[in-house]
């Protein structure tokens, strides 16, 4: 009787997982796409097949349903980078290749009013999105700019660390609402820049050539 009521318990877990995953990927798509605001939880709801009780047993809030998406999002990059890194770990070029075909999937599914409903709406998540964009950027590129000086492909007059703060100030100061709309970007379109430029300046003739 004990191991029965125990299979049990793990059976009503694994559904409550799959509901609350099916949620935070219909919330997903619609919030990337649409923005924060527009989005009711009503309309979620209705799209799911399941009522609003339902929905708030498993976020209490919009603003909570909202984190849960933007850290499923961040988990799967940084899975994919950690994937990419194994794959190419003595390969700079086809690493580097495949980290910004990560990033630029990934963020073209932003769109702006994503972006304009979060710094606006929601301030404490977006300086969560900050954080979390900063830990990825320092552990995945500082590894990859190190390989890419080992292979000679980045200057070595340059520190790694140094690179990694030019990258990382570029992007708080052009990836934030107010500066996207100012300038007419979308986050994908501000990153490749951003990247573009960074690289152009600290990677060698072989690694022009090569890239």
């Amino acid at each position: 009787m004990p191991q029965r009521r125990h299979e049990a318990h793990s059976g009503e877990g694994n559904s409550g997982n799959n509901v609350r995953e099916r949620i935070v990927a219909a919330a997903r798509q619609h919030f990337l796409a649409h923005g924060f605001r527009s989005v009711t939880m009503d309309d979620l709801a209705q799209e799911l097949g399941m009522s609003k009780k339902t929905l708030y047993a498993h976020f209490s809030t919009k603003t909570a349903l909202l984190e849960a998406v933007l850290v499923a999002n961040f988990n799967a990059i940084e899975s994919e980078l950690a994937d990419i890194a194994a794959r190419f770990e003595n390969d700079f070029v086809a690493g580097l290749h495949g980290f910004l075909a990560c990033l630029q999937r990934h963020t073209a599914q932003i769109q702006p009013p994503f972006v304009r409903d979060v710094g606006r709406d929601a301030p404490e998540t977006f300086r969560m999105i900050e954080r979390r964009r900063r830990a990825l950027i320092e552990r995945h590129f500082g590894k990859l700019l190190a390989e890419g000086r080992r292979e000679g492909l980045i200057r070595k007059d340059i520190p790694v660390q140094l690179i990694l703060e030019v990258l990382l100030g570029t992007v708080q100061a052009i990836l934030n609402p107010p500066k996207m709309a100012e300038l007419g970007l979308t986050p994908k379109s501000g990153l490749t820049a951003i990247l573009t430029v960074v690289l152009e300046g600290v990677v060698t003739s072989e690694g022009r050539s090569r890239l």
